[in-house]
């Protein structure tokens, strides 16, 4: 697929095949484009525990589920749990970026050296990042990053992909992670029991409640021809309906399927 087909088809998917395997490769390669996500400093706080749901014992898989999310971990054949490494910048301190400063990504143009990163940049920016209460923040941001180019890259693959979030104390208790690791979301993976549109692109807010130019009030000009651009790359596709007969049975269908209350 083309990259704007693969962002319009995305679905947090819901109802999983939960006979169908995942192949370990289509994971490795959602993981591959996980460390190739942009990353502020090099640091790559992403970390991620791959949980093969059958491989977990009965107790372990009862304990990850939650009220909202019980029946999408029973069913996804793959779990990825997301963790941001806190401990990361003080065990690497600039190592990350001199190595950007080598490749010539950071370059001298901009005042980059191996001595700008010791004297300056970890002593002074790096380090005391570290210390400050907000520092969890922006780091998490980047482990999304990751997440999200996983998330796009299983749509590519094929699979039906679902972000949760699960407790945290328990993921870190189940799967053994460090202290400093703090528990995000998780991506649920398998083959989708329902079909790929899911009932259409999902309900989202005006492009111009969203957007601004140059100061809030002032929306972001949506232009028309764009978005008719974006329907034919199949980036923006048919939204879903509410109370759409299609999408109703399919429900139907799927809960006698799998004995699930309707």
């Amino acid at each position: 697929m083309e990259y704007k087909e693969v962002v319009g088809r995305r679905r947090s998917i819901r109802f999983f095949d939960p006979d169908r395997p995942v192949e370990r490769e289509k994971i490795q390669k959602m993981l591959e484009a996980a460390r190739l996500a942009s990353c502020a400093v090099n640091a790559q706080w992403q970390r991620a525990i791959v949980s093969f749901r059958d491989d977990l014992t009965e107790d372990q898989l009862s304990r990850l589920k939650t009220p909202v999310a019980a029946l999408n971990v029973e069913l996804a054949p793959v779990h990825i749990h997301w963790f941001n490494d806190l401990s990361i910048v003080n065990k690497i301190q600039g190592s990350r970026l001199k190595e950007l400063v080598d490749v010539g990504a950071l370059a001298p143009t901009h005042g980059w050296s191996h001595k700008f990163v010791d004297d300056f940049v970890y002593p002074q920016i790096l380090k005391p990042m570290t210390q400050n209460p907000g520092y969890p923040v922006p780091s998490t941001m980047d482990v999304g990053i990751a997440m999200c180019q996983a998330l796009l890259t299983g749509v590519d693959e094929g699979l039906g992909v679902g972000l949760v979030t699960l407790n945290g104390a328990v993921l870190k208790e189940v799967f053994k992670v460090p202290e400093e690791w703090i528990p995000l979301s998780t991506i649920l993976v398998g083959y989708p029991a329902e079909s790929w549109e899911a009932g259409g692109q999902r309900p989202r807010p005006p492009f111009e409640e969203l957007y601004f130019e140059g100061a809030y009030g002032k929306p972001f000009p949506r232009d028309p021809k764009v978005v008719e651009e974006l329907k034919a790359a199949k980036m923006i596709q048919e939204p879903a309906k509410p109370n759409d007969p299609k999408r109703i049975a399919e429900i139907k269908a799927l809960a006698e399927k799998y004995g699930l209350p309707m």
